[in-house]
């Protein structure tokens, strides 16, 4: 089975949502709601190309972050549960290339064109309740376009311009190349802000 323009796509580890943690021996299902995006699982396995290339690097079997639409579940107007436009059968799922944000070759994430993500770091603030500073990461993962910056910089980011993500046990946010606006001298205090639910 291929697809023309969008690849072919299964859930990592066949599972549409990650919403069960394994505490002591013991499997507790963290959300309910199939309509929360947060829970959907954002990790895909490619299982076919497009015909049209989209000339990019990624292959069968490689691993992806995907947009959280692709798998998940809605209730139509009648209240039914309902799939996606995205599901074909069982575990394929059609995936365009412009929902596919990074991709993995063997033990790296690379960011798809327009897109980086950015690791959060902790605030030092100590009058104000946010556990992070707002609008400012380290860049760990880097748009292969992306010039004057490297890995591992610390850089700012315009407001509402980052999406949460979950990726290996990390928490980054994606934020499109055009939205980082400054590269930042280190300070020495800055520490990487990964919360436990993690």
């Amino acid at each position: 089975m291929q697809s023309i323009f969008d690849y072919i796509v299964e859930p990592y580890n066949n599972e549409r949502y990650n919403n069960k943690k394994d505490i002591d021996g013991v499997e507790l299902i963290t959300n309910t709601q199939i309509f929360t995006h947060q829970n959907v699982n954002r990790i895909a396995v490619v299982k076919a190309t497009p015909k049209q290339s989209d000339n990019s690097l990624i292959c069968v079997g490689d691993e992806v972050v995907v947009h959280h639409n692709v798998f998940r579940r809605y209730h139509d107007i009648r209240g039914d549960e309902k799939n996606g436009r995205a599901y074909i059968n069982d575990n394929n799922y059609l995936c365009s290339p412009d929902q596919i944000f990074a991709y993995k070759k063997i033990v790296k994430w690379i960011p798809t064109k327009g897109y980086c993500f950015v690791k959060p770091i902790e605030s030092n603030n100590i009058f104000s309740l946010n556990k992070e500073k707002p609008l400012k990461g380290i860049l760990k993962h880097k748009d292969p376009e992306l010039a004057n910056v490297n890995e591992g910089d610390l850089v700012g980011f315009t407001p509402t311009s980052e999406y949460e993500f979950v990726i290996n046990g990390e928490r980054l946010y994606r934020v499109r190349s055009k939205n980082l606006t400054i590269k930042y001298e280190y300070q020495g205090d800055e520490k990487e802000y990964n919360p436990s639910w993690t």
